[in-house]
């Protein structure tokens, strides 16, 4: 994943903040047109050109309007006025699909992954790379020279270099896709299949001109508040760890940018952990050799459509964005729920799940935060009547649903869990050998882990495509952020999440 300080997340954030300060002062209702504006206010005057031109590169923020509006690109007249389509967002009744778009002004077209010699080659005399290339493509003179018309994309020239001179160039948005969903056209651009996709967001991460984008809801969110519906925000735990702030700040501000009331959705991976418990106990005594943890909807979608021997492991118990969701809608049945995480694969899930109203990025809430003018780390702290346990908010991160298992069960020596840690390639690999494994094509050792944890993304939640907060630290203010206000003792066998108490207890 790009690091999130970049210039592709800049603008995409630059365009949420001035659409959203539009809408909240009313100008978008009043005079649509006003949009128009904006393209000259992320791209001013006296700019040095990222493309050919100051004029180029409007045209192209003028196009990533849209999808900020949540709208699709593709087949659509550009040349359009903006105004008609911020009339057409405020009609939309829900999101429309797909989740995803493809800004074609915006891709590169990259060439297809291929090996190439620099000029850190040194013409050595061992030359390995022309040694070990099957093809005999490499030819070395004053330095090594690779043939096309021979060469196989191997790799071994390259991995046997010692000089690292010979460099493999790639399709990021295809390199990263683990699942195969990403395709070049006969045009050179890139679409997505998708039937194949599991909505892990790791082309709209990676790829570094920004042309694989999400189709944002914070246009429809607004909107509703505005309105003066009673709008409910459900923040994922690893919303938590993405703001410098103390344990109630984000509540504070949440409900500070409009939101009725607000959810920890960590209470949700608590019944979803006591749960998950109690379902991998009951598969156990009943002969079940493997449970899949259920949280991750990348990888339920990755099962379901690429390793289906594995469906019938996967844990039937919800997600703890749909238990929260079931809190906040006995609380108060005529809500509009709106979850916030940092996963483009929740955004899929809301969409299966009419409980669900809308599927906010941390992205977009930070953009809506900015528009207000709200600060986290001074927001006034509005402590919720429940109190998560710290391995409710560890889910989170890799190993944190493993762990709140574990933590549930009576027995513990049962338990022999397995964590696939990111769902690239290899992560695919792994969970395809398990597959095999549970259809009797390898046989599965005695000892064999019994309890498989999947995160689509390395790290967890924490390193979701949507992130503001660089990984490493937000692991580090998970930490501080899950442990805040915890009551020792509070994470063991029994815990139990009694669903009214806690709607009772927050009326």
């Amino acid at each position: 994943m790009l690091n999130t300080n970049n210039n592709a997340a800049r603008i995409k954030k630059e365009i949420l903040v001035q659409i959203a300060r539009m809408q909240l002062s009313g100008v978008l209702k009043e005079h649509p047109e006003e949009i128009e504006k904006i393209p000259a206010m992320i791209i001013p005057d006296g700019s040095q050109p990222i493309r050919n031109t100051i004029e180029e590169d409007r045209k192209i923020i003028r196009e990533r309007i849209l999808p900020r509006l949540g709208i699709s690109v593709e087949g659509l007249d550009l040349n359009k006025p903006l105004a008609e389509y911020v009339t057409e967002a405020y009609n939309r009744e829900k999101p429309t699909w797909p989740m995803l778009t493809m800004l074609e002004s915006a891709c590169n077209g990259c060439v297809k992954q291929h090996f190439f010699p620099t000029d850190a080659c040194q013409a050595c005399l061992a030359r390995p790379c022309m040694m070990n290339c099957p093809k005999q493509a490499i030819e070395v003179t004053d330095r090594a020279r690779i043939d096309p018309s021979k060469c196989i994309n191997c790799g071994l020239c390259a991995q046997n270099c010692p000089y690292h001179a010979i460099v493999k160039t790639v399709v990021p948005c295809e390199e990263v896709c683990p699942v195969g969903a990403i395709t070049k056209g006969a045009d050179g651009r890139e679409s997505i299949d998708y039937e194949k996709c599991i909505f892990c967001g790791k082309c709209m991460s990676n790829c570094p001109f920004s042309a694989m984008m999400d189709k944002a809801q914070l246009f429809d969110v607004i909107k509703h508040i505005m309105d003066g519906k009673r709008v409910v925000a459900l923040y994922a735990p690893a919303i938590g760890a993405q703001f410098r702030a103390k344990i109630g700040q984000l509540e504070g501000a949440l409900m500070e940018a409009g939101f009725n009331r607000v959810w920890e959705v960590a209470i949700g991976a608590d019944i979803t952990a006591d749960k998950e418990a109690a379902e991998f106990a009951e598969r156990m005594e009943r002969g079940d050799k493997i449970m899949t943890t259920s949280c991750c909807p990348a990888y339920v979608r990755a099962v379901n459509i690429h390793v289906p021997e594995l469906s019938p492991c996967i844990s039937e118990t919800k997600s703890p964005m749909i238990y929260t969701a079931e809190l906040a809608r006995k609380a108060d049945p005529e809500c509009i729920t709106v979850f916030v995480g940092p996963c483009l694969a929740k955004r899929r899930e809301g969409f299966d799940n009419d409980i669900i109203d809308y599927v906010l990025s941390v992205e977009e809430i930070n953009a809506l935060f900015e528009a207000k003018g709200i600060d986290v780390a001074k927001a006034e702290s509005k402590t919720a009547n429940y109190n998560p346990t710290v391995s409710g908010r560890n889910f989170a991160k890799t190993g944190g649903v493993a762990e709140s298992v574990r933590l549930r069960l009576k027995d513990k020596s049962i338990l022999r869990p397995f964590v696939i840690n990111g769902l690239d390639k290899a992560g695919m690999k792994v969970l395809s050998s398990y597959g095999q494994m549970k259809a009797g094509v390898i046989p599965m050792a005695p000892d064999c882990p019994n309890l498989i944890e999947v995160m689509a993304c390395e790290g967890g939640c924490i390193a979701g495509p949507a992130v503001i907060t660089n990984p490493k630290l937000g692991n580090g203010l998970l930490t501080i952020y899950a442990n805040a206000g915890s009551k020792p003792g509070e994470d063991g066998f029994p815990l139990k999440c009694d669903m009214d108490s806690v709607v009772e207890g927050e009326k």
